[in-house]
């Protein structure tokens, strides 16, 4: 799995002129399934996401989760996340997974995200044409992948 973490104000995603989530200050999250991820790679995501410490504590130093301060995530389903741009210019997307393996697991992470942050995460749809908007905080942006866990 791999996962764009931005820390933001607000965010929020839009499907058919719908908001069918937003969030004020915390996480707006892209998630990528590939071919080879399993319930292992969500658990680690999940735990990674809601302890790192991104956000300022008193001193303005990143020091603080998303748990610690009380904030919100969105998560956005992103298969485009796991293109291989190896060869030529127009990016191979073999390595995400297909719908029926990767929702599952999209649903799996939003639902244990929820559980440890214990508050409802707002989603987009998956596999909708989603616009999304965010006011990104910093700006701080990281990127994760469950296989290479660096």
């Amino acid at each position: 799995m791999r996962i764009v973490i931005q820390r933001v104000r607000s965010a929020s995603v839009t499907v058919d002129q719908r908001v069918t989530g937003s969030i004020g200050q915390g996480l707006l999250l892209l998630l990528g399934v590939g071919g080879e991820d399993h319930e292992d790679d969500v658990e680690w995501l999940v735990k990674k996401v809601v302890a790192m410490r991104i956000f300022d504590d008193s001193e303005g130093v990143m020091n603080l989760s998303v748990r610690d301060i009380d904030g919100e995530a969105l998560v956005v389903s992103q298969f485009t996340l796991m293109a291989s741009t190896k060869k030529g210019n127009r990016p191979s997307y073999i390595h995400a997974a297909p719908p029926d393996y990767s929702v599952p697991l999209y649903e799996l992470f939003c639902r244990r995200l929820s559980d440890e942050m214990g508050k409802k995460v707002p989603t987009g749809i998956f596999g909708a044409d989603m616009q999304v908007a965010l006011v990104n905080d910093g700006p701080v942006t990281i990127c994760m992948d469950s296989k290479r866990k660096e």
